[in-house]
């Protein structure tokens, strides 16, 4: 942690000093203190600066809500660890792994809160057509209702259920039991 600081005023003391030698004015008032070394100027600004110091997890939030001006499903991927969630066998459980990538994905959609989402419910081939369909939209409102308990608004997503339809793994049913988010 203390390496992370010191990288971090090391970062903060070269912007000062490229910005102090990129200003109209360079010309330093000879009258005023400090002025001859330079270094109490540069100290009190880094010191100011670094009580300013964003987290890592702000200057992540920020890149990705500014990062080209729009929300892409690589930058949701990059921050959630992915853009869905597993579940067990005839279930529509959230697991406790379920939930933690909704809650990483619930934080970068409120940092996006202009785009819209599609939660699409997903089964594997066992069972039948009507019964998947079923399980699939229980799926998707299940991680639905799990977003919204975490303030993202319920105006912003809505749910489909593919059942057996679209699987993404032939004989692999754990990959194609999965609710994934969509963009609209």
């Amino acid at each position: 942690m203390s390496v992370h600081f010191g990288k971090k005023v090391a970062i903060i003391s070269a912007v000062t000093l490229l910005l102090a030698a990129c200003s109209k004015d360079n010309e330093p008032d000879p009258n005023a203190p400090g002025v001859g070394d330079g270094a109490g100027e540069v100290v009190e600004t880094a010191t100011e600066s670094v009580s300013n110091v964003k987290s890592d997890a702000e200057i992540e939030a920020e890149r990705l809500a500014n990062r080209y001006g729009a929300a892409t499903l690589r930058d949701l991927e990059d921050f959630a660890g992915s853009d869905q969630v597993l579940f067990a066998y005839d279930s529509s459980e959230l697991s406790a792994s379920a939930r933690d990538i909704l809650a990483r994905q619930a934080e970068w959609m409120n940092h996006h809160s202009r785009t819209r989402f599609t939660i699409e419910g997903h089964c594997d081939e066992r069972g039948t057509r009507e019964y998947n369909l079923a399980l699939g939209e229980r799926r998707a409102t299940a991680v639905k209702n799990y977003l919204v308990s975490l303030n993202v608004p319920a105006s912003r997503l809505s749910t489909i259920s593919y059942g057996k339809e679209r699987p993404v793994s032939a004989g692999g049913h754990a990959q194609n039991r999965r609710g994934v988010l969509t963009f609209n």
